[in-house]
């Protein structure tokens, strides 16, 4: 229940303007959020590195109203890309291709989307697609697949699976067949439930199923591990934050041989540092995703909406001014 009203606030105008108007909400959600700019990102994504952790840049931002909109935020992508580059940090970049056009218009998604991949390959660098709430699943799907029948390759282009979708299985089983780069993630929307397990005991067990089928392919493939320059993650990654779903991935690529280079953890900034830190002494490579921007809000919101002790942070900061 809880939930599923922070998922609603999240897309809510009102709340917004609301909650935005807040200052302690804005102090709260820096610990999620590195700043506004880029820059202010890549002063998180330096001090990551240092700690021999790479980074996924994100500049917040989705649902573009008209195409001028959403070639702004392509060219801002672009500019993310020549700014990783100048500062010559380990570190790549995840966009929503809602930001980029998607549901306004395909063609204009397409080449936004053509162009800053582009940009990734000639900088050698790689981009994920985020997947968003399942009316956009077919056409990321699509899309994705359209990118590498025009020439990207998985290095230059990868894509994401939510372990609480019913259909998580047969999508992954498709993609696994391209090669892909499959972050894997539990997922932060609020789905019906006809297409998605309400239950997290559903939900865990489908992600350590699908985290199986992602080391096996791997442990089958070649050039399955982290490019030198921290850019390029493996084949296989793991997007979570639960002990758990870390351990059985862990274990189940020690039984099959697949090395440390070939498994990637991902977590979100401000969270689980701990696990972060721990991950990184035992030799695996571990990415920390940044996402940065003045829209925040729909972030942060699906953010309190995961966890509890989540919530508790952003109403302590309140009881603190």
């Amino acid at each position: 229940m809880l939930r599923s009203f922070l998922i609603y606030l999240s897309k809510a105008a009102w709340a917004q303007k609301f909650i935005t108007n807040w200052s302690f909400a804005r102090n709260a959600a820096s610990r999620f959020v590195a700043g506004d700019t880029v820059h202010d990102a890549i002063r998180v994504v330096r001090e990551l590195n240092a700690k021999g952790i790479n980074a996924t840049l994100d500049q917040l931002g989705e649902h573009t109203s008209t195409a001028e909109e959403a070639n702004a935020a392509a060219d801002a992508i672009v500019q993310v890309l020549h700014e990783i580059d100048k500062a010559g940090v380990r570190a790549n970049v995840s966009i929503k291709l809602t930001q980029i056009g998607m549901g306004l218009d395909e063609e204009t998604c397409r080449q936004n989307l053509v162009r800053i991949l582009e940009q990734a390959k000639q900088s050698r660098n790689f981009i994920r697609i985020d997947m968003e709430d399942t009316p956009y699943t077919d056409i990321t799907l699509a899309m994705y697949n359209a990118m590498l029948a025009r020439g990207f390759p998985s290095a230059c282009v990868g894509v994401v699976q939510q372990a609480y979708l019913f259909r998580a299985e047969a999508d992954l089983r498709a993609l696994l067949q391209t090669g892909a780069r499959i972050r894997l993630v539990k997922g932060a929307y609020n789905e019906p439930p006809e297409k998605a397990f309400a239950k997290k005991a559903d939900t865990d067990s489908n992600y350590d199923l699908l985290a199986k089928h992602m080391i096996d392919a791997s442990a089958a493939k070649e050039n399955n591990a982290l490019s030198p320059d921290g850019r390029t993650p493996p084949l296989v990654v793991i997007a979570s934050h639960d002990d758990r779903r870390v351990d059985f991935a862990r274990k189940h690529a020690e039984k099959v041989g697949l090395p440390k280079t070939a498994i990637e953890f991902q977590m979100l900034h401000g969270i689980r540092r701990d696990l972060q830190d721990a991950l990184v002494k035992d030799g695996y490579p571990v990415r920390v995703y940044v996402p940065f921007g003045a829209e925040w809000y729909p972030y942060f919101m699906r953010r309190l909406a995961e966890r509890p002790a989540n919530i508790w942070f952003f109403v302590s900061n309140y009881f603190r001014k």
